[in-house]
């Protein structure tokens, strides 16, 4: 037999394209591996999940912090709104009626002598109770039954497709005149309650085709054939998969049924007096906007800027949780 040239081990590595080049066993490692580990691993060698990949891009997102700013001062003055506003909104003197701002009142008086800052403040802890009871209530609710629908289909599939679709026919805001106009109660809890039954259709969707796709892997065909039940299946394989454009679109939602309760408190079948809102004092201002323009634009101000804050904060999660848009 002729004689093989000598080569040390790990000097010569094949190129794949029929020649070899100069290569030692490390570098190559090296260039295998990349500057911070195996392809798609942490710090410490771990490979990293969708979910810890979403916090790395939101924390280098400027959108992302400051809406997220944005909704912890709200929701701090939602739980102590005596921190920084001192009085009762309901404390109201006729005889400031429509006044300026002034000493202990920076935004001024409305129509009735209430301190227009006030009022402000205590609202927001009204729209963010609305927001935050009516998403966790529809993303529940739509993500039990959609994902119930996607997992089993048939006729319970088929079922939900059609009643979704009458829901969709509903159109919001009358549904909540006829709804809520027959309703006696001045709490939040009517008005969350048609959200809820109105807004799970969307979530239902979302969470049905997400649980389409996911059912059809791999991960889950074996967890089917090594015999786990159906629950373990959807809760431990499917549900964590899932679950990402359920919270993206809940999140967005959310300013929207805040909008939505500032809207039907503002046509009167929402949220009545003495309650405190921002849709009942943009409505009791309309009438002499031009006296005292600032009783109606600050509560409308802090509405855009809460509606704002929670869509664009759904907008970042959104480019976050999507593999398709890194």
């Amino acid at each position: 037999m002729p004689e093989q040239p000598y080569e040390p081990e790990g000097a010569i590595a094949g190129t794949g394209m029929g020649g070899p080049m100069d290569l030692g066993a490390s570098e190559a490692a090296t260039l295998e591996e990349g500057p911070g580990g195996p392809a798609g691993a942490g710090p410490a060698g771990k490979p990293r999940s969708l979910w810890s990949d979403a916090w790395r891009d939101l924390r280098r997102n400027p959108v992302f912090l400051l809406s997220a700013l944005v909704i912890v001062f709200l929701v701090f003055v939602s739980l102590w709104p005596s921190a920084i506003a001192s009085g009762s909104p309901l404390a109201c003197d006729l005889a400031k009626s429509q006044d300026g701002p002034g000493p202990g009142a920076p935004f001024g008086y409305d129509g009735q002598g209430c301190n227009v800052y006030t009022r402000t403040v205590y609202g927001a802890r009204t729209s963010v109770t609305v927001g935050v009871c009516a998403t966790l209530g529809v993303a529940l609710l739509g993500s039990v039954l959609g994902g119930l629908a996607g997992y089993y289909g048939g006729w319970w599939d088929a079922l939900l497709s059609r009643t979704t679709d009458i829901f969709f026919a509903i159109p919001v805001v009358l549904g909540g005149l006829v709804l809520l106009s027959v309703v006696t109660s001045n709490t939040v809890w009517p008005v969350i309650g048609f959200m809820v039954l109105l807004g799970w259709p969307q979530i239902s969707r979302i969470a049905r085709g997400s649980v389409i796709t996911a059912r059809q892997h791999d991960y889950v065909q074996a967890a089917r054939a090594l015999g786990a039940s159906d629950s373990r299946i959807l809760l431990r394989h499917i549900a964590p998969n899932a679950v990402a454009p359920v919270i993206v679109v809940a999140t967005i939602a959310l300013g929207t049924y805040i909008s939505l309760e500032a809207t039907l408190s503002y046509l009167g079948v929402g949220l009545r007096p003495p309650s405190v809102s921002w849709g009942i004092d943009i409505s009791a201002a309309s009438p002499y906007v031009r006296n005292a323009p600032h009783a109606l634009l600050w509560p409308s101000g802090a509405l855009a800027v809460t509606v704002l804050a929670f869509i664009m904060l759904g907008d970042a999660i959104r480019d976050a949780l999507d593999p398709r848009l890194r």
